[in-house]
């Protein structure tokens, strides 16, 4: 198992080429995140065949439904032998037991992350699905109900991880997301940090992307970040 706090977002539109870039990496430096696109181009033997190369994995699925149906969701995807799934948080108490309960059947458990508020929305993206409170103040809430409900952790951003972790103590697992290094593009993300911040912040994971699978040596660019963290 990597000690690594660095997750790596695989954002790639075909199978092919997250294996590819699997390649170019050490199993040893990080983990690895398989979303929606990927998933859908590569389905469980993409997760079969980056186990096989060593590589723990997240399967960033963000499960959301009703709570029968998402603890039958989690339960096939520990099936699959990874190391992290999650679901939404805001799908409630009941959902997130239902997960939680699913999970420990396991024999081997992956950890239940919910997630909070996206990083790429802001207050006025609150505003317009009826939420009229801070960003801060709506992840707060939803990492206290999912440590409530017997998640592991959540996907937070950064920005909220110490007052998460001052709430929720030390054995709550932050995932954080939107994380890009000094003079990195922010893309699509607007609540962002620095690694190093976001681990002075009480962040446990790191999920990065593009800084990284974008870099004309990905394996370079991904042990520059390890260096400012050590």
């Amino acid at each position: 198992m990597t000690h690594s706090p660095i997750i790596v977002a695989l954002d790639f539109p075909t199978a092919s080429e997250v294996l590819e870039f699997a390649q170019t990496i050490d199993p040893k430096t990080c983990r690895l995140k398989i979303g929606f696109e990927s998933f859908l181009t590569g389905g469980p033997a993409l997760v079969e065949q980056l186990q096989k190369q060593g590589f723990e994995i997240f399967l960033d699925l963000k499960f959301h439904d009703i709570p029968n149906t998402t603890a039958s969701a989690c339960r096939v995807a520990a099936q699959l032998g990874v190391w992290m799934i999650n679901v939404h948080a805001s799908g409630g108490q009941q959902m997130i037991e239902a997960a939680s309960s699913a999970m420990a059947e396991q024999r081997q458990r992956p950890l239940l992350i919910a997630v909070t508020v996206l990083t790429s929305m802001s207050q006025s993206d609150l505003n317009q699905i009826g939420i009229n409170h801070s960003p801060e103040r709506q992840v707060l809430s939803l990492a206290k109900l999912a440590q409530l409900s017997g998640a592991d952790g959540v996907v937070c951003s950064a920005q909220e991880a110490s007052t998460i972790r001052k709430a929720c103590g030390q054995d709550f697992t932050l995932v954080t997301p939107g994380i890009r290094p000094a003079g990195s593009a922010t893309n699509d993300q607007r609540r962002i940090m620095t690694p190093q911040d976001a681990i002075a912040a009480g962040s446990d994971y790191l999920v990065i992307g593009r800084p990284i699978t974008q870099a004309d040596d990905p394996n370079k660019a991904l042990n520059e970040i390890l260096i400012t963290l050590s």
